[in-house]
């Protein structure tokens, strides 16, 4: 009897064993996706685009540091750590293959709300001349990196907290209208905070509700004060940028490198500033001295994490959402797949790691993500590379930027953002699809605006879900049938070889936000699915589930099948009769739906549309009016595929 029981431990046992080891192996390579890219890297093609793209990432990352680490209220040293570490551990942790993760506008300027309340300006006379033995910097900055660590820290756990809840599932809210209005509200506040940096003037801190606007009062009051020197060396900073970045733009298909304009803008502008003495001639502010190496890490300072809960929740939700959304676009721009909830635990180690080593929060930056898009990027090795080009700049060039006049810096900044800013073109499109859309846009934008980038997304994500609630009893849904995939099959004539597949689908519900990922994927599996008679029932009994979309086949009743056909050549019908109202992601997915099928020379079709989705598609997607995709009913469209049919039979018969 023992015997017997021994055995089957053992084979419990192994079971458990061989079990508990795969299952790891699976884990390891779903949570640690450099585990899957870095094996199967190609040096020979890889290699030469992936270091041109990490040179000129790295030259962002510089000037991005330094000037994001002083809209963050820190020394600029630790915006240079906050350009090293957190890109390392995203380039193992994240899977947004084209991401630009680093220093960030958005997250520095929550996070200086944080610095400026709990150590404010006016407390540096009683600190500046102790030493704190960290690099040779004051006390006083110490103070201030602290409580930018501390909202980096706790930031990063409340991302790995959701990580653990499976948030990422929750991100359908986050629609992108409200992203884009979000962003481009964040933007103008960082365009704002760099207002006194360009015109040279001494102005207090100044946040909170309406702080926007009290800015711009406390400009117009102290016109007088504005000094001439850097507003002149603004306007030519940023002339030149601009200039420069669209001839870049304009022949980058002629040109095999491009010109790094901020490192050259940089570089002269501080051997201008030296050599003419503008620090204490003309009374510029400059970065000042920055130290080189990097200190022993240090834990950030626990007894003050309740007093930055509100900036480290703005941090996560605010750096996430922006970051996911450049990730996503990469991903459908390079043909690859990013998932949500690795995203949070990506973007929360690098949180709450980073700020053991002085970094302030970080997240994806749009600037740097289109400048690895235009360079060339392959994989992730081009953000490594420009690691150890910072970590190079750190030990060696960083204390040479002492003379780099700020208002150049604040420049760099303001033409940095010209990717958010001309968000503002959307408006257009907005109104033209779904004028919700455009008011949700409008809303989101003057609460950003007028209060913070988190309040902004919060009233953005509530406007959406009350318009869906509003919106949802409305709908008007198709009859009850229990309908199953409806095919029909065009034979040829020519002797009968071919044949032409035509799938119908109806939609059952509107077409927005809610449900347009699902739409999208499940139209897709319903067009790619094999035949019946290669399906398993499981299969079948899922498409049966769809709640989406109603596909049958018209082929048998007593279980027959249709048999396959060589050199088959598909069409899909789709019926939008339930589509009785939409939102602009839901046009962008009937677009991506009908881009994806022409990729594949499979002919789509839109039936029973109403004037406005028709209206809302062909504007969406470019389409030119001769484009015959719309249809007034599905007997028109099959009767346009047979028409099409007998036309290219005819044009065959003409050829011979």
């Amino acid at each position: 009897m023992t015997e017997v029981k021994r055995k089957k431990n053992s084979v419990v046992w192994r079971k458990i064993n061989s079990f508990h080891c795969a299952d790891i192996k699976q884990w390891c390579r779903r949570r640690l996706p450099i585990l899957e890219w870095a094996p199967r890297y190609n040096l020979k093609e890889n290699l030469i685009p992936d270091t041109v793209s990490g040179i000129m990432l790295a030259i962002q990352q510089v000037t991005h540091g330094l000037a994001f680490a002083i809209l963050s209220s820190v020394h600029p040293v630790f915006g240079l750590y906050g350009s090293l570490f957190p890109v390392i551990i995203y380039a193992i942790f994240g899977m947004g293959r084209h991401v630009a993760t680093g220093t960030f506008a958005l997250t520095s300027l929550i996070s200086a709300n944080a610095v400026e309340r709990l150590v404010p300006q006016a407390s540096q006379n009683f600190t500046t001349y102790s030493n704190s033995g960290v690099l040779g910097l004051s006390e006083f900055e110490m103070q201030r990196i602290g409580v930018a660590t501390a909202v980096t820290f706790l930031g990063g756990i409340i991302q790995v907290a959701m990580f653990v809840l499976h948030l990422g599932s929750a991100t359908f809210l986050l629609t992108e209208p409200v992203i884009s209005a979000m962003t481009t509200g964040a933007a103008t506040h960082v365009v704002t905070s760099q207002v006194k940096f360009l015109l040279g003037l001494k102005m207090p801190y100044i946040s909170g509700p309406l702080g926007f606007f009290y800015i711009y009062a406390y400009v117009f009051e102290n016109i007088k004060s504005v000094q001439l020197e850097a507003l002149l060396l603004s306007l030519l900073s940023i002339v030149v940028l601009v200039l420069v970045k669209e001839l870049n733009e304009q022949f980058k298909s002629k040109i095999k490198v491009v010109l790094p304009v901020d490192l050259v803008l940089i570089i002269a502008a501080s051997f201008a500033c030296y050599f003419a003495n503008m620090e204490y001639t003309y009374g510029l502010d400059v970065v000042g001295r920055i130290p080189y190496g990097i200190p022993s890490p240090r834990a950030p300072p626990m007894n003050i994490l309740s007093k930055v809960v509100i900036e480290a929740f703005g941090v996560a939700l605010v750096g996430y959402v922006v970051s996911l959304a450049l990730a996503q676009g990469s991903a459908k721009k390079f043909k690859y797949s990013v998932d949500d909830n690795q995203e949070f635990l990506a973007h929360g180690l690098s949180n709450v790691i980073a700020s053991f080593f002085f970094c302030i929060p970080n997240a994806a930056a749009t600037g740097r993500t289109a400048g690895l898009y235009s360079t060339g990027s392959k994989t992730q090795v081009a953000s490594l590379i420009s690691c150890i080009l910072v970590l190079i700049v750190i030990y060696t060039v960083a204390p040479l930027l002492y003379w780099l006049p700020m208002c150049v810096l604040a420049s760099t900044i303001v033409v940095g953002l010209k990717g958010m800013l001309i968000q503002f073109r959307d408006l257009k499109k907005y109104w033209n699809v779904d004028k919700i859309d455009w008011s949700i846009w409008v809303s989101t934008y003057i609460f950003t605006v007028c209060f913070a980038a988190n309040v902004g997304l919060l009233f953005g994500v509530v406007c959406t879900i009350a318009v869906v609630i509003v919106r949802f009893p409305r709908a008007k849904t198709l009859s009850l049938k229990n309908m199953k995939e409806l095919q029909y099959r065009v034979k040829t004539e020519v002797e009968g070889e071919n044949s032409q597949q035509v799938k119908m689908i109806s939609i059952n519900n509107p077409l927005i936000f809610l449900n347009a990922k699902k739409f999208h994927a499940d139209l897709m599996n319903t067009i790619q699915k094999d035949n019946a008679n290669n399906q398993s029932p499981d299969d079948i009994s899922k498409c049966e589930q769809n709640t989406l979309l109603n596909s049958t086949f018209n082929g048998t009743c007593n279980g027959e099948t249709p048999q396959p056909f060589p050199n088959e050549k598909c069409s899909v019908i789709l019926d939008c009769t339930g589509v009785t109202f939409f939102d602009y992601t839901g046009v962008s997915t009937l677009v991506q739906a009908y881009t994806d099928c022409k990729s594949q020379n499979i002919d789509f079709f839109l039936a029973n549309c109403t004037a406005s989705l028709k209206k809302a598609v062909q504007y969406c997607g470019h389409l030119e009016p001769d484009k015959h995709i719309f249809f007034e009913s599905v007997s028109a469209a099959i009767g346009a595929i047979h028409l099409n049919k007998n036309l290219s039979k005819f044009s065959d018969h003409s050829e011979v």
